[in-house]
């Protein structure tokens, strides 16, 4: 006697499994979403979200964390964006495969394993100590561009290979020369990759906490230069949930983060889809 499904009840059963799978995968996420924002919604207020801290944090609000984070994350990205999308041109468009490139993949693959902890401590003992920056907005930048870096070089690689090398061979028949193929043909054809590993990178880096609290610091004061100290929304979360300083205000600071986040990737595929739209 044959234990062998039938094809069609193999399929159903499959199916029935990963939308199983997906469900539970989409509540757990749900689940999270809504407990933060439950304990965290009644605390936002435009005081909470215009106030500086007070007392540690446990009055006032987290406009000076609002600020640092996003100063902080905006100044990775300048300094991070450049350098990943560059290499990523040299990678795909400017070399061969061979000795050269499977290094520099083994580099950035090495350095997107590395934990967040190592980063902070190869920050401060560079940028902090030897270079004498400090804890400063600088440091912090400078460290999370590191960490996102390998990132942005991973997702824009893959991105420009997936451009159709017919558009290439188009633009060299026109008499295009290598530069303007990449730069008008290439890689408005992957800039929607691209921006998924900018993205990617902006989450990443603004629940980021181990590496900025040991560059950046924890000044709750309104930084005034790069060389200012400065407390993110994820510091100011972790401080406040671990000295139990008020977790009313940790609740708050956790759904402000969670929010920051669902806006940032609702305007940026927004955009991003307008872009495509454009182009096709």
């Amino acid at each position: 006697m044959s234990l062998r499904l039938s094809p069609r009840k193999e399929q159903a059963i499959v199916r029935r499994l990963l939308f199983g799978l997906t469900a539970l995968s989409l509540f757990i996420l749900a689940f999270i979403i809504f407990f933060i924002l439950r304990h965290g919604l009644p605390v936002i207020s435009w005081k909470f979200l215009t106030q500086n801290p007070i007392e540690t944090g446990k009055e006032g609000g987290i406009f000076s964390t609002i600020i640092g984070t996003i100063v902080l994350i905006i100044l990775a990205l300048v300094i991070a964006t450049p350098l990943g999308v560059g290499t990523a041109i040299f990678l795909t468009e400017y070399t061969v495969e061979g000795s050269l490139t499977r290094i520099i993949r083994f580099g950035s693959e090495c350095l997107a394993g590395i934990p967040s902890i190592i980063f902070g401590l190869f920050g401060f003992i560079l940028f902090v100590t030897k270079l004498k920056f400090g804890w400063s907005i600088l440091s912090g930048s400078l460290t999370l561009a590191f960490m996102v870096l390998p990132t942005i070089i991973r997702t824009s690689e893959e991105a420009i290979k997936f451009v159709p090398q017919a558009y290439r061979e188009v633009s060299f028949s026109l008499g295009g020369t290598k530069w303007q193929t990449v730069s008008r043909v290439v890689l408005p054809s992957a800039l929607p990759g691209i921006s998924t590993g900018v993205i990617l990178s902006i989450g990443r880096s603004i629940g980021e906490t181990a590496a900025v609290i040991f560059t950046a610091g924890s000044a709750l004061r309104l930084p005034t230069s790069l060389f200012s100290s400065t407390r993110t929304m994820s510091v100011h979360f972790y401080i406040l949930a671990r000295e139990g300083i008020s977790l009313s205000k940790a609740y708050g600071t956790a759904a402000v983060l969670i929010i920051s986040i669902l806006l940032i990737n609702v305007i940026t595929y927004y955009l991003m889809n307008r872009f495509l739209r454009k182009y096709t």
